[in-house]
């Protein structure tokens, strides 16, 4: 489940530099900015599991991911698709904790409470630009800035 979770996690890096060039392609560059800082960290979570598996003697292939388009309807199309690409992967690692308690993994469990906590600020800061968008400001004028937006 791990080894699937590194494609989930590429993919969602992927998906968030598609979303970064889109807002670029619309001169918002801010916007640009804060989905391709999002974009290296979802990268930064696949090594964080491929770094566990190394560690704990797992040999495991890197697993292919699809491509990703760059094209959304608009702004608010954009930060929806990244909010369901979260909802998506916090069910994976609900999977995955449910797994390893069954098998009494218990260092796995303990290694996805991270991944766990992570996933409800991944989710808040999604639905907190869906809300801005939706309150009808001007994206020119309020373009959020990278701080804003930093969990980390």
């Amino acid at each position: 489940m791990l080894v699937r979770q590194i494609a989930s996690e590429v993919t969602a890096h992927a998906h968030y530099m598609a979303i970064s060039i889109y807002f670029r392609q619309i001169s918002l560059d801010r916007w640009a900015e804060l989905f391709h800082k999002q974009s290296v960290e979802e990268a930064g979570h696949a090594q964080k599991i491929m770094d566990f598996l190394i560690d704990n003697n797992i040999e495991f292939d890197l697993p292919g991911i699809p491509a990703q388009r760059t094209r959304f309807e608009s702004a608010l199309a954009a930060c929806r698709s990244a909010l369901q690409s979260e909802q998506r992967v916090s069910g994976q690692f609900q999977e995955m904790a449910v797994a390893a308690t069954e098998e009494k993994d218990f260092r796995t469990f303990q290694f996805l409470q991270w991944f766990i906590s992570e996933q409800v600020e991944e989710e808040s800061k999604m639905q907190k630009l869906i809300d801005l968008i939706e309150s009808g400001v001007n994206l020119f004028q309020i373009q959020p800035g990278l701080d804003e937006y930093d969990t980390e």
